[in-house]
């Protein structure tokens, strides 16, 4: 029998196959629409089976492996979609076997664990292992391997803790030689500065910046970078302040080493006459944190001996022992408006940085009424340094914390920031600080554990005037993946975190930068053999 569709679709006819011509017309004007239809979803279905035939056939070829068609998605996405599941080709002893606990001991002192890939395999190869016997070795392999790394991370980060927090033999010579040199030559005993430029150093035309260490190679690198790079020069004041022990070798060594036109200032906390125990609550209170910190801490032998904490917690603990983070010298910058009262503004710099620019457009950037000129640290190309948070500083577990910020505030960074005493001298910034650094005492470190930065960030909170990062570029003592280009581009480059460029331990690739500001045929600096590498 034959089946003949008029081409208008009006008319169909069927011949019987016993040679009878036999045919049945029906008209199918009044249902056109939906025999048009039927022929369309004919089409449509022929055309649908070839494609799946063709589909399935590349399936075929392209194998388990690789899903690059519809059809191969189709086998795997179909059992999901019914709810199905693949039944997994991994033996379920194995997993049996990984998901068991092992005893940090069980380990220690056994022959039989391979100590590389290559011997595992070797070993399964040669014994012709079942399941269960390649889950064991497996597992005993990496745990063991899991074990050697976690404790050499954590020997690292010892070995860096001591390197960072101890004086140098090269440091503690050059104090020592200037000390001597104080003593025994006057002009090492200069007035800083000389008489006739005491009166600039209130004098608010001048650009004053503020620099407090106890590091004298460190403070001078900071101030002949600062200088050299410095377009008015003659318009430069730095105001060097120090501690009673070092104030004499940095007398000497500016003495010596004079940078004219611009002013050097050279002067020790025990010269300011309100710097006493009873009038700065910031050193009753780094008393009372270094007590706290020794019962809390244990010590650095306790906190390595810690088997539960990662080696990222470890390394921030031990960071939290070093002595900058409880240093005067870190928390005196608190305390700027008292130090200059007649000083509008001021720049403040860390001894870790150095200057490749003239600074001076800095007293152009309008403050907005903000107090603190500072560098955000939660933005930038560099996720490791330039993706910090409030929550990356303060402990918003706890209540008295999470009630008063935003975990997710932006942080700013320390190191060069330009202050407002104006403005400053306006709030209870210094206030707010030694508040919260009580609080923190009373809680056992609890709502921070390192560092003036948090108080900081606290104190400063709403008084924070954003500038743009050509000044401020951190991490060069954390990592070196900076590229040399970004680092020569930058205005002042910061050498924050363990590897300070005077160090031994300190980045090839980057101390040249700070290097050049160091005179190494200087006799002091020869004598005590401190070289560029």
């Amino acid at each position: 029998m034959q089946l003949h569709i008029s081409p208008s679709l009006r008319h169909v006819t069927v011949f019987p196959g016993k040679g009878v011509r036999e045919f049945i017309k029906v008209k199918v004007g009044s249902r056109r629409l939906s025999y048009r239809m039927l022929f369309y979803s004919i089409l449509f279905f022929t055309f649908l089976l070839r494609f799946v035939f063709v589909m399935t056939a590349v399936d075929t070829i392209d194998g388990e492996r690789k899903c690059s068609t519809i059809g191969c998605l189709g086998k795997r996405l179909g059992p999901k979609i019914l709810g199905r599941r693949l039944d997994s080709t991994v033996p379920e002893v194995i997993y049996q076997i990984l998901e068991e606990p092992i005893g940090k001991d069980e380990l220690q002192g056994r022959s039989d664990i391979p100590q590389s890939l290559d011997e595992f395999m070797a070993e399964i190869k040669e014994g012709k292992s079942d399941a269960r016997t390649f889950a064991v070795k497996l597992r005993d392999m990496v745990t063991l391997l899991e074990q050697r790394t976690r404790n050499a991370k954590i020997q690292e980060y010892l070995y860096r803790h001591v390197a960072s927090s101890s004086i140098p033999k090269q440091l503690h010579c050059l104090a020592l030689r200037l000390a001597n040199e104080h003593a025994s030559n006057a002009a090492a005993r200069l007035q800083l500065p000389s008489a006739e430029l005491v009166p600039a150093l209130v004098d608010n035309f001048y650009f004053h910046f503020v620099l407090a260490s106890d590091n004298v190679l460190a403070a001078s690198v900071v101030a002949t970078s600062l200088v050299r790079n410095s377009l008015r020069p003659h318009k430069v004041v730095l105001h060097i302040i120090t501690d009673r022990k070092t104030y004499y070798p940095m007398q000497a060594w500016f003495s010596l080493h004079p940078l004219s036109p611009a002013i050097i200032e050279v002067k020790a906390l025990h010269h300011f006459d309100w710097f006493t125990k009873g009038k700065v609550p910031v050193l009753e209170a780094m008393e009372k944190d270094q007590k706290v910190r020794s019962q809390f801490r244990g010590g650095s032998s306790a906190i390595v001996a810690n088997n539960t904490d990662k080696p990222n917690v470890i390394a921030a603990k031990l960071q939290a022992l070093s002595p900058k983070y409880n240093s005067v010298m870190n928390h005196i910058r608190i305390h700027l408006p008292e130090m200059f009262p007649s000083l509008d503004k001021v720049v403040f710099l860390d001894d870790d940085i150095v200057v490749q620019t003239d600074l001076s457009p800095l007293w152009d950037i309008d403050m907005n009424g903000k107090v603190n000129g500072a560098v955000e640290t939660c933005r930038g190309e560099d996720n490791f340094v330039m993706s910090k948070r409030f929550k990356s500083y303060l402990n918003f577990s706890h209540p008295l914390i999470s009630n008063n910020f935003n975990p997710n505030s932006c942080a700013w960074a320390y190191g060069m920031n330009i202050f407002d005493l104006d403005a400053w001298r306006k709030t209870n910034i210094s206030l707010t600080y030694h508040y919260w650094l009580e609080q923190n005492l009373k809680s056992d470190l609890s709502l921070w554990q390192l560092g003036t930065l948090p108080p900081g960030l606290i104190a400063f909170h709403g008084h924070v005037h954003v500038i743009d990062p050509f000044w401020h570029m951190l991490g060069l003592g954390y990592q070196e993946n900076t590229s040399s280009a970004d680092v020569k581009s930058a205005g002042v480059i910061h050498f924050n975190g363990r590897a300070k460029p005077w160090l031994d331990i300190a980045f090839p690739k980057l101390r040249p930068f700070w290097a050049k500001y160091v005179d190494f045929s200087d006799k002091f600096i020869k004598s005590c053999h401190i070289r560029a590498s």
